[in-house]
């Protein structure tokens, strides 16, 4: 049984065959996978795309969403193995992955890393822990990655600029009053280095490096099937002749849990908000960023409004991508 956590367990090929299907989907064909199936969707954080595309996606395809609430409608969840339970925690993963096993086909999970200590929180504990108990698929709807916003992403430059090997993918780290979860970047890089793009990071500060575990997996995605993988500094030569510029912005991991003193490196990327003239450094490159996005903060209001801006087109391949995953793993011999 497979689960669908993070691309970097699946191979380019079936990573193809997944927006091959989203594509599918976009042009009307019908799939009845989920016909008297039904779907459990975790939320231990807000969300609007992803609740709805994924309860609509299941609706489509014949299966029921039950939508719960994590952090207020449902008992509080402990995932540690080992765990004495003596604080809020009512209930263990152990229990509920089992029990919601037996009610539904799929669970998929939303929970964000808490902020404070990233050498245990880069081991993603509450879906990790769902993945080892449950009994049925478990799909990642956002945690320390965020694989299917990188599909939506990956599909929008195919339908943009169609085949994306070895052009330059630009992923810049953009303001934000406070830092960030850096699931979206994570993501980003892995998808555009899995699919053999030359991937820029433009950085203010080298402290805003991503975690060795996606710049090590990227640096082997791109040895492996063609690309490369530059961190750069330098806001012109960053630009310069990209073919696409994903923003997003993230805490530097040296900082995490303790943010106070990621102030001043944060100063230096005062700038970095995406601009027209940034952009006229392009190669004519398309511009997104996963939503919600702060507008004149992140990116300009010329640039969000222009043609250039797949934003829009990244979000609503949500529901599609979505489709295409919840069938691949409702398809796999044994699920009920």
């Amino acid at each position: 049984m497979r689960h669908f956590l993070s691309t970097a367990d699946w191979t380019r090929p079936e990573l193809q065959g997944l927006l091959d299907r989203a594509s599918a989907f976009k042009s009307g064909t019908v799939s009845r996978a989920l016909e008297g199936k039904s779907i459990a969707l975790l939320f231990f954080n807000p969300s609007l795309r992803t609740r709805t595309s994924f309860d609509i996606g299941a609706n489509k395809m014949g299966g029921h969403a039950i939508v719960l609430d994590a952090k207020g409608a449902t008992w509080p969840l402990e995932f540690a193995d080992g765990a004495v339970m003596d604080g809020t925690a009512e209930e263990h993963v152990r229990e509920a992955a089992r029990v919601l096993s037996s009610y539904v086909d799929l669970i998929a999970i939303r929970c964000f890393p808490e902020f404070k200590d990233w050498p245990s929180e880069r081991e993603d504990p509450m879906i990790s822990a769902f993945a080892k108990h449950s009994t049925v698929p478990v799909i990642n709807m956002e945690t320390i990655v965020h694989p299917c916003q990188e599909l939506a992403m990956m599909l929008a430059l195919q339908e943009r600029i169609g085949a994306v090997q070895d052009k330059t993918f630009l992923l810049t780290w953009v303001p934000h009053p406070k830092p960030l979860n850096t699931a979206v970047a994570n993501s980003a890089l892995l998808m555009a280095a899995k699919f053999g793009m030359n991937v820029r990071l433009l950085v203010p500060d080298e402290r805003y490096r991503l975690d060795e575990r996606y710049m090590g997996a990227a640096e082997r995605f791109t040895a492996e099937g063609g690309g490369s993988v530059t961190m750069m500094t330098d806001v012109e030569a960053a630009y310069s002749g990209a073919d696409a510029v994903y923003a997003k912005s993230w805490g530097a991991l040296p900082f995490y849990g303790h943010w106070d003193d990621e102030a001043p490196f944060r100063a230096k990327g005062r700038d970095f908000m995406i601009t027209p003239e940034k952009m006229a450094l392009t190669n004519n490159a398309t511009v997104s960023h996963c939503l919600p996005m702060r507008r004149n903060v992140k990116i300009a209001d010329a640039v969000v409004d222009s043609p250039a801006f797949l934003g829009i087109e990244e979000a609503a391949n949500r529901l599609p991508v979505q489709q295409a995953v919840m069938e691949a793993l409702a398809n796999q011999g044994g699920v009920k």
